[in-house]
C-alpha cells in the first residue's frame, strides 16, 4: 500500500476509527506503562450491539474473521486515545484472541486473522507482525463471539 502513515492506511482503506469505548465493568481501557500500552480485551461489535454468536455452531470462520477485523478497529481507535496519534506506534507486541466456539471447532487462528491481517495493512509488516495467540473459549461476555486484547510499544512520552 503507498500510503506512508496509519491514518493515510486507514483512510485508504475506508476505515474510520470510533471513539474509545466506555468499560462495561470495572476496568479502563488500556493501561500505559513505560513504551508499553496494553489495551483491554474488546468484543466484537455489529451496528454497535454486541456481535453475538458461536463460531462451529452459529456463525462461519468467514464471518468470524469480520467480527474480529471489527474488534481490531475497536483497538485502534483505543489506541489511538491512548497514544493520541498512531505515528507514535512502534510496534504491535502482542494480540490475544479469545473465539467463542464449540468444542469439536478448530480455526480460532483463522478467525484472529481477521484481527492481525488489519493490523499489517495499517502499520506495514514491520510495525504490524506481532506475537499472537488464539483460544477456544465456551463464551464471552454478552454472548460475543470474538474478544481480542492488545498489547503496543509506543515513543515515550
Amino acid at each position: 500500500m503507498s500510503a506512508s502513515t496509519p491514518a493515510d492506511r486507514l483512510k485508504a482503506l475506508g476505515i474510520s476509527l470510533p471513539p474509545i469505548a466506555v468499560p462495561a465493568a470495572a476496568y479502563v481501557p488500556y493501561a500505559r506503562t513505560g513504551s508499553l500500552v496494553f489495551l483491554s480485551g474488546h468484543i466484537a461489535k455489529r451496528d454497535g450491539k454486541p456481535w453475538v454468536g458461536q463460531l462451529g455452531a452459529t456463525i462461519s470462520t468467514t464471518e468470524g474473521q469480520a467480527a474480529a477485523r471489527a474488534v481490531a478497529i475497536d483497538l485502534l481507535g483505543t489506541l489511538q486515545a491512548a497514544v493520541g496519534d498512531l505515528q507514535r506506534v512502534k510496534r504491535i507486541v502482542k494480540v490475544m484472541s479469545l473465539v467463542n466456539s464449540t468444542s469439536e471447532y478448530t480455526e480460532q487462528h483463522l478467525v484472529t486473522n481477521g484481527c492481525s491481517e488489519l493490523l499489517v495493512q495499517v502499520f506495514g509488516p514491520e510495525v504490524g507482525a506481532h506475537a499472537r495467540s488464539a483460544f477456544g473459549v465456551a463464551q464471552l461476555p454478552l454472548g460475543s463471539c470474538v474478544e481480542i486484547e492488545m498489547i503496543a510499544e509506543v515513543e515515550s512520552a
